[in-house]
């Protein structure tokens, strides 16, 4: 399906200038933005690819302490890349945003926009470094990127730490997959379809940051 070129192409790790970063909640993100993602795969696949929603749709709405109504959008996005055949492959994946305004308008269409954005990346992540992907790795990596070493990221949020808390007390999060890390002063929860479970996590006692997209939970909270 892919050409001898792209496949290198897809396989060369990440020029760091292309990672964003980002603070939220007292913790560091690191991203790529979805502009570089789009023109990047422009580049490695010469336009011929496309994508489609194939779900939208709301999935809370609440009022913060400002006033503001903070929507949150669950969205689900295909990508499918094709060659000069037009043989394609397909890539699904979800997503999730947040919007935060004072309209209700500007938090629907922030928090949309923003999930579609989300399921893209992590649609187009399983096609390569490129991508992504390596910054969902647990531990960074160097890597001769075509003559050019460049530094790996790794999510901070899926990286390992030092587990004090008690396993046994989260055992209903870990029996469906999710795992607890420390990060600074909070718990956090971490694992894939990771909303769909957000009524075994509300029952462990975590919160919905929706500006880190994070469940949370004091450290102090959990000790006591």
């Amino acid at each position: 399906m892919f050409t001898e070129n792209q496949l290198k192409a897809l396989s060369y790790g990440l020029d760091d200038s292309r990672v964003k970063t980002i603070e939220k909640a007292g913790m560091s993100f690191k991203y790529l933005e979805t502009y570089d993602i789009i023109n990047v795969a422009n580049t490695i696949f010469n336009y011929m690819w496309d994508y489609t929603i194939t779900r939208l749709e709301e999935v809370a709405r609440e009022t913060n302490q400002n006033g503001n109504h903070v929507i949150t959008y669950s969205a689900i996005v295909k990508v499918k890349i094709y060659d000069t055949q037009r043989n394609f492959i397909e890539r699904e994946d979800t997503g999730v945003g947040v919007g935060t305004a004072r309209t209700i308008g500007d938090a629907i269409d922030n928090a949309s926009k923003s999930a579609v954005s989300d399921s893209l990346k992590r649609s187009l992540r399983s096609c390569g470094r490129q991508f992504g992907n390596d910054l969902y790795s647990k531990k960074p990596n160097i890597n001769q990127n075509n003559q050019q070493q460049s530094q790996q990221y790794s999510q901070p949020m899926q990286e390992q730490s030092k587990q004090s808390h008690n396993q046994q007390d989260y055992s209903s999060l870990y029996n469906i997959g999710l795992t607890i890390l420390e990060q600074g002063q909070n718990l956090v929860v971490v694992g894939d379809d990771i909303f769909s479970k957000k009524d075994s996590i509300k029952a462990c006692g975590f919160r919905w940051d929706g500006a880190s997209k994070l469940w949370y939970k004091p450290i102090e909270q959990q000790a006591a």
